[in-house]
């Protein structure tokens, strides 16, 4: 099982873009309004893998609403519910899981460093609200589990009906977010597509062909997302695989305050900086224990064999050397305050 899985693949496919003043820059908590905090940190830290628009056939971990089901089932109590959460996220082991299922389809879920208090939010959020479920979920549900509602909150939908209402929200309020969230959007949108992509091929193929698959497609995705979203996408490092990655002096300056927030195992918010036209937006990539496959310590975490094909693809790579929860690089990303 995979969920909670912050930022998996994009640490990962990094290998596959100066100003030397510094403007005054705003760091905006991503909601302006009066949601749950949860809600967001939920959509940031978990959707790559565990959206609801996913098609069945195409997913690479369950939906956020069949691990709310299960978790519900023996934890009624809120104070239970985060608890089995959090025990998780700290061992996500074959002996501490509970969705065998996923476990078996999809593989174990990367081992990632999140504040405690983040996993709380998700938890709280996810054990009082409606969660998007896919269109065939009841159907899928009902199969594997008959037609029991699993314990907890009513039917494992919290308040709502989980009739997909957030997703049509969503969709009709884009224009009205604020610059953060709008920017968080254009960056989760297109991480969920290389995400998708990157762990398809890595529980398919293997590392190798991961390495393969940033090597040649990590770009043109990218690319593809911009002209989608009608902005500028940019993954850049301090630390670049590949040169045309590189971060500016700017550029450079933000992924120090983002590794400082790491270090303290703070959530981070974006930065986003406004001229009179235009708006730029910054924000964090993190590695994982999966990203050490590729990011870690040569013959450690990194086998012999990647670490020959990275230095083949790569003879100028600076991409190693990471240990869990380091800032791998940033989202540079600018758009215009019309869109």
């Amino acid at each position: 099982m995979k969920f909670f899985s912050l930022f998996i693949a994009l640490a990962f496919i990094f290998g596959c873009k100066d100003a030397k003043k510094t403007p005054s820059y705003s760091k905006k908590a991503v909601s302006e309004t009066q949601e749950h905090v949860g809600k967001k940190l939920m959509e940031t830290n978990c959707y790559v893998c565990h959206n609801a628009t996913t098609p069945e056939d195409n997913r690479i971990a369950p939906p956020m609403i069949a691990i709310k089901k299960r978790y519900l089932m023996g934890n009624s109590t809120k104070a239970s519910f985060i608890a089995s959460m959090q025990n998780w996220i700290k061992n996500p082991t074959k002996e501490n899981a509970i969705m065998y299922g996923a476990v078996q389809r999809f593989g174990l879920m990367p081992k990632q460093a999140f504040p405690e208090e983040t996993i709380q939010q998700i938890a709280d959020y996810m054990f009082e609200s409606e969660i998007e479920k896919p269109a065939w979920f009841d159907e899928h549900y009902n199969q594997q589990h008959g037609n029991g509602n699993g314990n907890g909150r009513g039917n494992g939908m919290g308040r709502g009906n989980g009739n997909g209402m957030q997703r049509q929200q969503q969709g009709a309020n884009f224009k009205n977010l604020s610059y953060s969230e709008k920017g968080l959007k254009y960056a989760l949108g297109t991480k969920a597509v290389l995400g998708k992509n990157l762990m398809g091929t890595i529980q398919k193929k293997g590392t190798l062909a991961a390495l393969k698959f940033c090597n040649v497609k990590a770009y043109p995705l990218t690319d593809s997302m911009s002209v989608v979203y009608k902005t500028s996408i940019k993954r850049v490092s301090d630390k670049p695989r590949n040169a045309s990655n590189a971060a500016n002096n700017l550029e450079k300056e933000y992924i120090t305050v983002f590794k400082k927030d790491a270090q303290l195992n703070k959530e981070s918010e974006p930065i986003v900086v406004e001229s009179a036209e235009n708006v730029k937006f910054y924000y964090p990539i993190k590695t994982n224990s999966m990203c050490l496959q590729c990011h870690g310590k040569p013959n450690l975490d990194i086998k012999s064999n990647t670490l020959a094909e990275i230095n083949k693809l790569y003879p100028k790579d600076l991409a190693v050397g990471y240990t869990e929860n380091q800032v791998r690089g940033i989202w540079s990303i600018t758009f215009h305050k019309q869109l």
